[in-house]
């Protein structure tokens, strides 16, 4: 009896009809299709045979070797599954389309447009990252990086693997974008080693607060800072018009931010997420009690801030030195008054090992209670010359750090002795020396 004529009914639970998987490629399908139906006729099969082999030798050269049955063997399935996955990408899945385009056109343009839609999406990146560009052949003339992997893979695998990079590409051309609005180009940013959501976020902070460059650190620090101030205004004024009562909801006050004015349509979508994260963080950028740089970029290895990361800022090593030392000698300045004198850094260098306050000047009733101090029986380790020279080390102005600690050496070298005297004489002798070396005023 013949099998089907003892099949079983299809139960309610099972199937009524079973759908065969078909696992020839796609152009050996389109390629019956087109035969069965006389779209292709004897004419075009003899051209493919014609094109099929010679098409196979280049693949297998252009991989590896044309002389090596293993290279042919792959060059073989490289050539079918590239024509394939033209003919399925451009046809959407269409036999009859397929058939017809195997039919107007040769089968190695065919198989280049398949080599093509892989090199277009080889040259899609992998992640949001900048990177200077590196050769991405084996060698001049050779295929692109992983050109001989994707070239076996399937049609799912190439579909799901565009689907993945080209948001990716998109985040990376908003950011672009946004950082030529703000004076810098994509080589710039490939230079910074950057990722594009850090672009995107930082460049929104710097519209916010008008600025027309893409910040530094010093300048980022400012910027930051002109938000904080402007978000406790506004938080002031909530809580004034409110009242009292509704201090609460001047807490939860925060600054929104909107996108530019004149971004262009295709990135509205991409730089609208990353704006939301913008607004995500803005709780903790402008009401933390943290520092900007314990909130953002401090490394130490004891500590990782928050935002780490998250933010871009231009490396600018001589921008960054510059303010650093203009802040330590404003400092400096502040100490000391703005008097350099050695008689003034001595007084503060005595101050600060005796652990007073830094002072330039003493009256004659501070410098006779700060000897006291020093002399009081017991009390040598109040008098520590050392920190006074880990003050200068970490207070004063770099260039002049040298001159600061070796003037401290030297008075040290002869004062020392004199300032922690038990003597019958030591409080006058004391007091003579600083007189002489100091600032001590009547």
């Amino acid at each position: 009896m013949h099998p089907s004529a003892t099949a079983p009914t299809a139960s309610p639970t099972s199937p009524a009809s079973v759908s065969l998987y078909d696992a020839r490629p796609f152009f050996e399908k389109a390629l019956q299709f087109g035969v069965q139906n006389g779209i292709i006729d004897r004419e075009k099969l003899d051209a493919i045979r014609t094109d099929a082999p010679k098409g196979m030798v280049q693949i297998a050269r252009y991989f590896g070797n044309e002389f090596l049955r293993p290279d042919l063997e792959k060059a073989k399935d490289r050539i079918v599954n590239l024509v394939s996955l033209y003919l399925q990408s451009s046809c959407g899945g269409d036999l009859r389309q397929a058939a017809e385009s195997l039919r107007d056109h040769s089968f190695l343009s065919r198989s280049k447009g398949g080599s093509d839609l892989l090199k277009a999406l080889l040259a899609l990146p992998e992640s949001t990252v900048f990177h200077a560009s590196l050769d991405s052949g084996a060698e001049a003339g050779g295929p692109p990086k992983g050109l001989a992997e994707w070239s076996l893979k399937s049609f799912a695998d190439y579909q799901a693997e565009l689907a993945r990079r080209r948001p990716l590409q998109q985040e990376k051309d908003a950011a672009i974008w946004l950082a030529g609005e703000l004076g810098m180009d994509a080589e710039e940013l490939e230079e910074a080693h950057t990722h594009a959501e850090a672009v995107i976020r930082t460049a929104l902070l710097a519209m916010a607060t008008r600025r027309t460059e893409m910040p530094d650190w010093v300048e980022f620090e400012k910027m930051v800072a002109a938000l904080r101030k402007k978000y406790r205004a506004a938080k002031t004024r909530t809580a004034v018009q409110a009242g009292k009562t509704s201090s609460a909801s001047a807490r939860s006050l925060t600054l929104s931010l909107a996108l530019p004015a004149n971004l262009p349509d295709e990135f509205r979508d991409v730089v609208q997420a990353v704006l939301q994260s913008v607004q995500a963080d803005l709780p903790q950028i402008l009401d933390s009690a943290l520092t900007v740089r314990a909130l953002f970029a401090n490394d130490s290895e004891d500590h990782h801030p928050p935002l780490l990361g998250r933010y871009f800022w231009v490396e600018d090593i001589a921008s960054e030195m510059d303010h650093h030392e203009r802040s330590v000698s404003q400092a400096w300045d502040k100490v000391t008054g703005g008097n350099c004198d050695d008689g003034s850094l001595l007084t503060l260098m005595v101050c600060v090992a005796a652990g007073a306050a830094p002072k330039t000047i003493l009256s004659e009733k501070a410098a006779t209670a700060l000897v006291r101090k020093i002399q009081k029986p017991g009390a040598k380790a109040a008098f520590s010359p050392e920190l006074a020279r880990q003050y200068i080390l970490e207070h004063a102005p770099v260039q002049h750090q040298d001159a600061y600690l070796q003037l401290w050496a030297d008075f040290m070298d002869e004062a020392q002795s004199t300032l922690q005297s038990d003597s019958t004489y030591a409080l006058k002798d004391a007091l003579a020396l600083l007189r002489r070396e100091c600032h001590v005023t009547a």
